[in-house]
């Protein structure tokens, strides 16, 4: 384990490198030595803090946005936690509209989203992924309850809204 541990390169930011499958992330009073992963509508955060002999395990069954805030709270509380999503409310669209968000849209080579339709509802499924229904917030926003994201739909193709990224995607069916 305490190779595992061992920092073997840089991870983006000067605070944080990688061992051998663990994140490291430095802090003035000793490291925090963390991993985590979601698929199929679950998240998770293990982390440990090696001086302290501390160490937290986070499972989340809501597939919502990432759980680590969470984690690195509870080993440091000088980390801070994030707000809340934010509340959305639904609101009837006309279906003629609805209809013209139906098709696939790449938001990369191997990331696809497909739009769907059923009666007065909208359905969303990336790549690999569940199928997830839309509700409508206006005209051309739309969010998910099952994850904390939102689509807007353009003339163009859509943006997808998730984690703090605003991911573009061209229609291409």
């Amino acid at each position: 384990m305490r190779d595992a541990r061992k920092p073997r390169r840089e991870a983006g930011s000067p605070t944080m490198r990688i061992g051998l499958a663990w994140h490291i992330l430095a802090r003035p009073s000793g490291s925090i030595v963390w991993h985590n992963g979601g698929t199929g509508g679950y998240r998770s955060f293990a982390g440990f803090d090696p001086v302290r002999r501390v160490g937290v395990v986070v499972l989340c069954n809501n597939g919502n946005e990432s759980m680590d805030d969470i984690g690195f709270n509870l080993l440091d509380q000088t980390l801070p936690l994030r707000p809340p999503p934010a509340q959305h409310t639904a609101v009837a669209v006309d279906s003629l509209i609805l209809q013209r968000y139906v098709g696939e849209y790449e938001l990369a080579p191997t990331f696809h989203l497909v739009i769907t339709r059923e009666a007065a509802h909208l359905f969303a499924q990336a790549t690999a992924q569940p199928r997830f229904a839309i509700f409508a917030e206006s005209d051309s926003t739309f969010f998910l309850k099952a994850v904390d994201a939102q689509l807007t739909f353009r003339t163009d193709g859509l943006v997808l809204h998730q984690n703090g990224q605003h991911v573009p995607g061209r229609k291409v069916h």
